[in-house]
């Protein structure tokens, strides 16, 4: 952590000249008799993008981005402000502006104490900095021709390569400075197909936190060439979907974004303080089959969803929300947890320092049961084959759910036959759960490409679970 530390300071700190009797000042700025908890966040962010189109380098976009922001905390109140120069003086200003909630009050004094020491879950690496342009551009090409190679249906290739690097250090009203540099690099490979003037399209893509030669590693973003192709080929032979309640089965890996949107943001803090959740005032209870145990952890190395410490300094943990159907707890930010009476989980997280901290997930996934995944197909004798999935949406405080498919097939018999289209499902988050009769022992977490998005702020996310069957879920189709 030392290190991390260092090369944050020497990011943020240094180049505008503020040391740790400047951050006293600010912080001494913020704190007041009436304040219960202060912090200063500071983030320096790169972010480099590629796209070729049609074998056409069609954009190459670079974005920098510094600033701090400055909240102080009141009851349920929050003043905040932030600020792109790190310069002291306008760092005290903000400081001044976000103190104003307390509305006045004796200042009191914290003494910085100096750096937590957590263990990074990732290299303090420059990802933009990983591969020479040249090669990214020989690698954007590579992709765009192993699409069309595999076969001649295919029409139009997209592909993106993104490399970012975000470095920030937080001090608390406790002293106490965190710091975290996290890389993140994805690829995404789209391709639209075409057979007898039926045009289909797909996507495949992966991510981590470490650097552009990941994907160079055993050709796996050639792999994401031939899976987009892959499943725009199946969506070229799909039949309308059948509509109805029916038995549906889950494929592992991606398809954990039900579970992420279904269930996770209902045990978010927030939520559950303001009783806006279905799961709000039910720890303890009985919320799933007994099968499931679902877990947000932020300690996976390299993973997209995972922190080395948060976005409030709280080191990233594995925190279990349910536990053999039990609730056992929520994910939890500083703010929501004080006034709960519970512990912070290392889930306090934001877009960036122009943001306040909102509880949000990490890495969500369920662990896995002691199914095969075939026995899981066998026992099925009418119903759907989700694989992957496209747009949802969900209602937190009813738990109900619309879900879109964008690869699946019917079950019948006890085997895996048609690819169908136009597939979404609809229910209720929690009513799912309890619907859950066999479970695989194949979990996966997705690839790395998990995005979400909650009060108007993006974070990078990851999803997971194994082949799960759910007795009964209303599936919308296109049949008539």
């Amino acid at each position: 952590m030392s290190n991390t530390l260092d090369l944050a300071r020497e990011t943020l700190l240094s180049p505008a000249g503020i040391d740790d009797n400047h951050l006293q000042r600010i912080m001494d700025k913020l704190m007041s008799s009436q304040v219960d908890a202060a912090d200063l966040f500071f983030q320096y962010s790169r972010l480099e993008s590629w796209v070729l189109d049609d074998g056409i380098i069609k954009e190459g976009n670079f974005n920098l981005e510094q600033g701090a922001g400055l909240r102080a905390i009141s009851g349920e109140k929050t003043g905040f402000a932030y600020t792109e120069d790190l310069h002291l003086e306008n760092l005290l200003e903000a400081a001044s502006c976000a103190h104003a909630i307390s509305h006045g009050g004796q200042s009191r004094r914290i003494a910085v104490a100096g750096g937590k020491s957590v263990p990074p879950l990732y290299p303090a690496l420059n990802p933009l900095e990983s591969l020479p342009d040249e090669r990214k551009i020989e690698l954007l090409k590579q992709l765009d021709a192993e699409a069309r190679a595999a076969d001649p249906r295919v029409q139009q290739v997209s592909v993106t390569l993104v490399a970012a690097h975000d470095t920030i250090l937080v001090l608390d009203n406790e002293g106490q400075i965190s710091a975290d540099v996290r890389p993140l690099v994805r690829c995404s490979v789209n391709v639209i197909v075409e057979q007898d003037g039926r045009r289909e399209q797909a996507s495949a893509g992966g991510g981590t936190r470490g650097a552009l030669d990941y994907f160079l590693q055993d050709d796996l973003a050639l792999g994401y060439a031939r899976d987009a192709v892959r499943q725009a080929l199946v969506n070229l032979e799909a039949i309308d979907t059948p509509a109805g309640a029916m038995t549906v089965v889950l494929g592992p890996g991606w398809p954990g974004i039900l579970l992420h949107e279904a269930v996770g943001h209902g045990l978010e803090g927030d939520f559950n303080r303001k009783g806006l959740s279905a799961f709000s005032g039910r720890i303890g209870e009985k919320v799933a089959s007994p099968l499931c145990t679902v877990v947000d952890d932020g300690t996976l190395p390299g993973r997209r969803g995972s922190l080395s410490v948060d976005d409030e300094g709280t080191p990233g943990s594995n925190t279990v929300l349910i536990e053999n159907g039990i609730l056992q707890g929520y994910m939890q930010d500083k703010f929501n947890a004080r006034l709960m009476g519970m512990a912070p989980t290392g889930n306090g997280r934001r877009e960036s320092y122009a943001y306040l901290p909102l509880p949000r997930m990490t890495n969500t996934y369920m662990l896995p049961g002691e199914h095969d995944p075939e026995e899981i197909i066998r026992s099925v004798k009418k119903g759907l084959y989700a694989v992957n999935f496209a747009g949802g949406q969900v209602d937190i405080t009813s738990g109900k759910f619309v879900f879109s498919l964008s690869e699946a097939y019917l079950i019948e018999d006890g085997k895996v036959t048609a690819p169908v289209k136009g597939a979404t499902l609809i229910g209720n988050g929690p009513e799912v759960l309890t619907k859950v009769s066999m479970l695989g022992n194949d979990l996966e977490l997705d690839p790395g490409v998990g995005t979400c998005g909650k009060d108007g702020q993006s974070v990078h996310v990851g999803v997971g679970q194994p082949t799960m069957k759910v007795d009964e879920i209303t599936v919308g189709g296109t049949a008539v």
